[in-house]
């Protein structure tokens, strides 16, 4: 069986590699850490030198080609030579995600491991969630809040293609290190890590049979947070603090909230349509729905219904928005008496009218179909 492997990368395979015996290079390590946060155009000249200093002695180091060597100078490596017993030959099957913070050290040294892994035949990509840092809480929160779309919407098509998911998580931060490690239970075949030490084995932690309590989730208010909206707190009472994130008395999805969201969302937008504010629906549109029976597609037909209720509900009615939003392109008809339409996919149609400052919603289909009856 193939595998998803997503390793959480740090920077100590730069760090490491300072002389601590040199003068020049005392205050190299203080340097770094002063601008530990900082992304690529951000990062004075000087300290540009330095990493491309490190990095060159990391590589020099990981082509010497001595596991034992390469294993005690990156975390990130130790993990994947554990997982495949040394014999890196083991994962040419496999795809590789290198997750690395937002910053110019982070980056550096993902594509030292990256390079690594792709001269031993090992197909690796990095991923940067923007703003993913420690400068501060916001940024952090918003990167891990881009981390896990990434994930959702892209680990599910290698678990339907029998990859077996692995989260590798004995490199990186700790403080990302504990978010991944909460959302591999719900998204990971198994969490691996090593202990520190010489000769020390690979722990390997299964996913957990965990119960989603779904009884306090509201699907219109969570689909619409969902795609970018604040809730009035008020409509929020019964669902749990854990959930949402609150400011001035509205509050949208948390971290955890969308995690637990992603993860049952299927229950809910997989069956009947939503009844989204500022949206209506003649029978002709709800008899085109009902003609569907793939779940996924209800799914995405109704994340899209909660996109543009929600623009609808931000700006009271105005469709000028949905015109310059870029997945909707919502433009009207020409000498269709008012009639327009929005994209729900590539080739997947919706057309509507408005009445007032509701959409009103006529049919579902391909483009052509559509198109030809709107």
């Amino acid at each position: 069986m193939p595998r998803f492997v997503l390793s959480t990368i740090g920077t100590s395979l730069l760090t490491q590699q300072i002389d601590r015996d040199n003068r020049e290079e005392t205050d190299w390590s203080k340097s770094l850490s002063n601008h530990a946060n900082l992304k690529l155009d951000e990062t004075p000249e000087n300290i540009k030198q330095i990493i491309k200093e490190l990095q060159k002695r990391a590589t020099e180091k990981l082509n010497q080609n001595d596991i034992p060597k390469i294993r005690r100078a990156s975390a990130e490596l130790n993990g994947i030579y554990g997982l495949y017993e040394e014999q890196l030959e083991q994962g040419k099957q496999d795809i590789h995600w290198l997750v690395a913070t937002d910053t110019a050290q982070g980056e550096a040294t993902a594509k030292i491991v990256q390079s690594f892994l792709e001269k031993h035949g090992i197909v690796t990509q990095i991923l940067q969630p923007n703003n993913l840092s420690a400068t501060s809480t916001e940024d952090f929160q918003n990167g891990i809040d881009e981390l896990l779309k990434w994930i959702d919407d892209t680990i599910p098509g290698y678990q339907d293609s029998d990859y077996r998911i692995i989260f590798n998580l004995v490199g990186g931060f700790k403080s990302l290190q504990a978010y991944l490690n909460t959302i591999g239970m719900f998204y990971a075949n198994e969490i691996i890590y090593i202990f520190e030490g010489v000769g020390s084995k690979l722990i390997t932690i299964p996913r957990l049979p965990i119960q989603i309590d779904t009884s306090k989730i509201q699907p219109v208010q969570f689909a619409l947070m969902a795609a970018g909206a604040w809730i009035e707190q008020s409509k929020l009472q019964d669902v749990y603090e854990t959930l949402i994130f609150s400011v001035d008395n509205e509050a949208t999805l948390s971290n955890w909230g969308r995690l637990t969201w992603n993860k049952v969302k299927s229950k809910f937008l997989g069956g009947d349509l939503l009844k989204f504010p500022r949206l209506q629906y003649e029978d002709s549109f709800i008899r085109d729905y009902g003609k569907i029976n793939n779940v996924k597609e209800k799914i995405k037909i109704q994340e899209v219904l909660a996109k543009v209720s929600y623009f609808l509900l931000k700006y009271n009615g105005d469709t000028a928005p949905l015109c310059r939003d870029g997945g909707l392109l919502y433009e009207d008809y020409v000498n269709k008496g008012g009639i327009a339409h929005f994209r729900v996919t590539q080739g997947i149609r919706i057309s509507c009218r408005t009445s007032e400052e509701t959409l009103v919603l006529r049919h579902y289909g391909t483009e052509p179909e559509v198109n030809n009856n709107p």
